[in-house]
């Protein structure tokens, strides 16, 4: 576009325009708790230490793709490319209403008033990157202070990283005084075993700790698809095993999202509309669909609502 005042990443893989209507019905007050905005960069340029300039994906184009997904809840997610400059969020937040919590990223030095400010536009969790690719330390000294500073207002933290990596940290997380959320399962290598060492390792972290999980992201985890374009109904079944082992271990504490705008995808982007239909297929009984995509959310997120 015209008026952007950065050029897009090359290479970079716009949403998915005009998604599928999905078959599946979502139930009644369903959260979609993982999602972001970016930009507009016209309005809210994006963070100079950025690793990658996407391309818009505006409050308004989240909240048409809510409706017709049939979501009645969003979890808008700090997203990097906007560094701790949440005013994207906020905004989004703000125009949303009781529809919509946040999760931000903040720095230590983050003042008291700004961090009321967050909350009373509806930031409920901080959010930290140890991915490698997109950070350029792992930030342990600057996560504890920050826990510190948001602990007393009730928030979480969110953890993005690789299943290899958590060996390295899982003490540390485990450390941490506040309930976890782990983003789209940790990450595993879905080429392994849903039952192998690696993967069982992740779930005992789980069951040891006050932890969260996403079962998010199959199209940025899949190894051999099929994709979930062109109408198909049975997409990334190496998925499949992972999200429904943890879905089935801990029905009370996991949550999911679509990740819409998908940045960084490298591969292919979705149709949103068959994201929801992959949904039974790791959430098998009307229970688990329930607790995964109402009940669990709506505890974490709007307790004062929660049944």
């Amino acid at each position: 576009m015209t008026d952007r005042p950065f050029p897009v990443t090359p290479g970079w893989l716009d949403w998915y325009r005009g998604p599928s209507k999905p078959r599946f019905a979502l139930p009644p007050g369903s959260v979609d708790a993982h999602c972001h905005v970016f930009g507009p960069a016209a309005e809210f340029p994006f963070a100079p230490e950025r690793k990658y300039t996407p391309v818009d994906a505006s409050k308004h184009d989240l909240f048409a793709l809510r409706d017709h997904l049939g979501v009645t809840r969003n979890v808008i997610v700090q997203a990097t490319c906007h560094g701790a400059d949440n005013s994207a969020l906020v905004d989004a937040l703000r125009t949303a209403g009781d529809l919509a919590r946040g999760v931000a990223t903040v720095r230590p030095d983050v003042s008291d008033g700004e961090l009321r400010r967050l909350h009373d536009a509806g930031v409920r969790g901080v959010r930290f990157n140890f991915v490698r690719r997109l950070v350029d330390a792992a930030p342990t000294e600057a996560l504890e202070a920050v826990v510190r500073r948001v602990a007393p207002l009730g928030w979480h933290v969110v953890l993005y990283f690789e299943a290899a990596d958590l060996p390295g940290l899982e003490s540390f997380f485990a450390s941490l005084p506040v309930p976890l959320v782990i983003d789209h399962m940790g990450r595993p290598d879905v080429t392994r075993s849903a039952d192998g060492p690696e993967f069982a390792r992740f779930l005992r972290f789980v069951e040891a700790n006050d932890v969260w999980v996403k079962v998010s992201c199959p199209e940025r985890l899949t190894a051999t698809g099929p994709r979930a374009l062109d109408g198909e109904r049975d997409a990334y079944r190496d998925v499949v095993p992972f999200a429904r082992k943890v879905v089935d271990t801990f029905t009370d504490r996991v949550l999911w999202g679509t990740d819409w705008p998908h940045p960084n995808l490298k591969d292919h982007m979705p149709d949103d509309g068959l994201l929801v239909d992959h949904i039974p297929r790791v959430a098998t009984t009307p229970d688990r669909r329930q607790a995964l995509l109402v009940d669990n959310p709506m505890r974490l997120y709007w307790p004062e609502e929660a049944r």
